[in-house]
């Protein structure tokens, strides 16, 4: 069945980008996206209006993407144009030429507010109890918004984006941290209380998260939901800042197109974690057309949960029975420890069969890779390694597949304990049922002491053989219990 296209066009003082979704889902299905760093709003401090060679550009590059979206039936389409179409001179000339040149598309203009709620809406579309400051930094501005528990209060938006704010100082960094220094100091709620995480939205704060996960060798490489103590991220832009341009070029994962801007988000992010105090700095992917696409989700679509609705996507598309799932979950339910995170586990249930499509030989190894890089906004790191190791040593995995040291290293000790349980749990329960929720029902796990105990119908099609005595042996190990079988 095909499912509805539609486009967003995010017209911005550095670049522009088409991007395509397909369907009305928790997560974004992302089919097209492409970008070109124009630099429209370079040199808009000191004339007041767009870069002339930009703005020429930026129409040849957006009549390419009013047909890239109608060859691929991505109606509707909309173009939001933000700080550079705002603040120039001639950004309404401009935009009616944008009008020419994307005819049928509508075209909205956007505030600084209203920037930068879109921003948070995005961000809250993978963090829904985010709690905190948002920051996203493009050319020409730095929105900022305070959230409180997944609700968007106050919203700011100032004039210092990487672009401008090289401008307004004259390349010189010292200058731009007087500027950006006076700029926080206009936002009153900023600093008012401490705070534990200052959310990072950009292309320019994305590539510096690129640079630290390359100079401290991160096993993972999604820079969404990485997140770095304050300490590290200080530490991050005093070596940007200090870097002379060609060396700096040479770092790895240094983007040779942003070069030039790096330093002046560094000293945007060191005055930033000075002004809200923030302990922790998070990257997003999520951003202004993130939140786009929020705003379009039917509201009980919404309201889900974004691990659980990626997980149950995958499970309904590659698993077998998605009556299985809810059944391995109540199955599992005597396994569960206090303070346990409940989501996870449900969400390794969604996942426990999606290898079955795989070759028999690769299943374990498929399995962790895909769910290490499985595409979903509202899967943290963690989440993805207790997800992939889980689903792996359900596969009975062995410690040198590709991907294992990646979870590994994501998790603690404990942590790494609850995905051997629950791998051991569903090898059990897939050797009993084999998939079939009907046969799992004909047994049921119970703590009794110092046993596990797994009880079973054996007239109802299931029995214990050899391979069930050593898989429940193997599941009662880690949890300092000895298995025991015993009839309904």
């Amino acid at each position: 069945m095909s499912r509805q296209r539609f486009g967003v066009v995010d017209l911005g003082s550095n670049s522009v980008r088409l991007v395509v979704y397909e369907g009305l889902e928790r997560n974004p299905h992302v089919i097209f996206n492409e970008k070109a760093v124009l630099g429209l709003g370079r040199g808009l401090h000191a004339t007041g209006r767009l870069n002339p060679m930009a703005a020429a550009q930026a129409l040849t590059v957006l009549r390419r993407y009013h047909a890239l979206a109608a060859g691929m039936g991505a109606t509707p389409l909309e173009l939001v144009a933000t700080a550079a179409a705002r603040d120039a001179a001639n950004g309404p000339d401009f935009l009616a030429s944008v009008a020419d040149a994307m005819p049928g598309v509508a075209i909205r203009l956007l505030s600084g507010e209203e920037e930068g709620r879109l921003s948070a809406e995005g961000l809250l579309l993978g963090v829904p109890q985010a709690d905190g400051v948002l920051g996203d930094l493009g050319g020409g501005s730095l929105e900022l918004v305070r959230l409180e528990k997944g609700r968007i209060a106050e919203a700011a938006s100032l004039p210092i984006g990487t672009i401008r704010l090289c401008d307004r100082a004259e390349g010189d960094l010292a200058r731009a941290r007087s500027i950006v220094e006076a700029e926080l100091k206009s936002v009153p709620w900023l600093g008012a209380q401490p705070l534990k995480d200052l959310f990072l939205v950009g292309g320019t704060f994305r590539a510096l998260a690129r640079m630290h996960m390359a100079q401290t060798a991160y096993p993972l490489h999604i820079v969404h939901h990485y997140a770095i103590r304050r300490e590290e991220a200080r530490d991050l832009a005093g070596v940007v800042m200090t870097t002379p341009r060609r060396s700096l070029e040479k770092l790895p994962e240094a983007p040779s197109k942003r070069a030039g801007d790096l330093p002046f988000a560094a000293v945007a992010l060191r005055r930033l974690l000075r002004a809200s105090g923030a302990a922790r700095v998070v990257f997003s992917g999520n951003g202004l057309r993130e939140g786009w696409y929020a705003n379009r989700l039917p509201p009980a679509v919404r309201a889900q949960d974004p691990l659980l609705a990626a997980a149950a996507e995958l499970g309904h598309r590659l698993g077998r029975d998605a009556a299985l799932p809810p059944a391995l979950l109540a199955w599992t339910a005597p396994l569960a420890e206090p303070g346990e995170d409940a989501t996870l586990r449900e969400a390794a249930c969604w996942v426990a069969d999606t290898g079955s499509r795989d070759h028999p030989d690769y299943r374990a190894e498929q399995s962790l890779l895909r769910l290490l890089r499985l595409h979903g906004v509202g899967l943290d790191h963690h989440a993805r390694a207790f997800l992939g190791l889980t689903v792996a040593l359900r596969y009975d995995a062995e410690g040198a597949l590709p991907g294992m040291a990646v979870a590994r290293g994501l998790l603690s000790a404990a942590t790494i304990r609850r995905c051997e349980v629950l791998g051991a749990a569903f090898r059990l329960a897939f050797t009993l049922c084999g998939g079939v929720p009907a046969l799992l029902a004909e047994t049921a796990l119970e703590r009794r002491g110092r046993h596990l105990v797994l009880r079973l119908h054996e007239g109802a099609g299931v029995f214990s053989g050899d391979a069930v005595q050593r898989r429940l042996e193997a599941l009662a190990a880690p949890l300092g219990l000895e298995g025991a079988l015993e009839p309904y």
